[in-house]
């Protein structure tokens, strides 16, 4: 079983014991303010593999390479202005840019998928401090069995995964609770790979152009999270529902008026106040409660597409897709 750590209690032993399983080549969960990764040196093959299998990953899916700052950014990936600008207005952050490779980077094939691009961010908090410690960038998915929902605590780590990686550190919620955002600078355009946790339009205010959003899933992974059926729980998922069967599970947004409500197994309200910042931050821990429940099925009441809202609904409608 998994030895936990409470970094707030801590720290130093967290980074001292972070630090060392990772040199082993080990894959070990750490939090970030989007959510709990799963992480391992980029530059190791075994420790990649390593995510790969303690997942149950595609390996044609690739990692995001999180990186200490800007500077170890710089050493592995190619910047043009433009994500340039993005990366001084938002990192540390909820933004992950999909970037050329340096040909010298030590960056394996096996996190980048063969790709000759790489999904770099640098996140917050002590995610930052590790990596700064470690000296080398750490692939990091979500720390949960491919496909299903994504942890946002420690206790989701160790209930899916406990049994599977040798350490995790504990630093309590994620503070977002959905991935970071993922764009691609191609020239004039941007291309927005995965919305997340920092909204499209302050990404667009920085840029000075719009996100090019694709229609349809591409056939194409350039980055993670473009799976089209993801965060997925046992239950089956119902979006934009206006009644609820019984024995379904209910989860609402803003004190939705949904009829039926009564019989439901259980009745979550991501935000009674209409804060889709808040929705954001429970949404992975509420369809957690709610697959627990025991449910036949997931019912979510309508959520608005602007702002944090394109990111929720993007995970609602992956986890509501045909699965294989």
């Amino acid at each position: 079983m998994a030895r936990i750590i409470d970094i707030e209690a801590d720290r130093q032993a967290a980074l001292e014991a972070a630090c060392a399983a990772l040199a082993g080549g080990f894959a070990i969960a750490i939090p970030t303010e989007t959510v709990y990764g799963l992480a391992a040196d980029a530059t190791n093959p075994a420790a990649i593999t390593r995510i790969y299998e303690t997942k149950g990953r595609p390996r044609f899916n690739p990692l995001i390479c999180h990186m200490a700052d800007l500077a170890m950014a710089e050493e592995h990936a190619e910047f043009d202005p433009v994500s340039r600008a993005l990366a001084a207005a938002f990192w540390p952050g909820p933004l992950t840019l999909v970037l050329p490779l340096k040909p010298q980077s030590p960056i394996h094939s096996l996190a980048t998928a063969g790709l000759d691009s790489v999904g770099v961010r640098v996140p917050k908090g002590f995610a930052g401090a590790l990596i700064g410690a470690f000296g080398r960038p750490l692939a990091a998915p979500s720390a949960n069995t491919s496909g299903a929902i994504s942890a946002t605590s420690a206790t989701h780590v160790d209930a899916d995964l406990g049994a599977k990686v040798p350490l995790i550190l504990d630093a309590g919620p994620s503070t977002v609770g959905v991935e970071s955002t993922i764009v691609k600078v191609e020239g004039d355009r941007v291309r927005l790979l995965r919305p997340g946790g920092l909204a499209a339009r302050e990404i667009e205010r920085v840029a000075g152009r719009p996100l090019l959003r694709a229609k349809t899933a591409s056939a194409a992974i350039e980055a993670p999270g473009m799976l089209a059926s993801h965060y997925a729980p046992g239950a089956a998922v119902r979006l934009n529902a206006t009644t609820v069967e019984p024995g379904e599970a209910l989860i609402a947004f803003g004190s939705a008026v949904v009829s039926g409500k009564n019989g439901a197994r259980i009745v979550l309200d991501l935000s009674p106040g209409g804060d889709l910042a808040e929705a954001a931050a429970n949404l992975f821990d509420y369809m957690k409660r709610a697959d627990a429940s025991g449910a036949s099925s997931i019912a979510f009441s309508a959520i608005p597409e602007e702002g944090l809202g394109e990111a929720i609904n993007d995970r609602l409608q992956r986890a509501a897709a045909p699965r294989d």
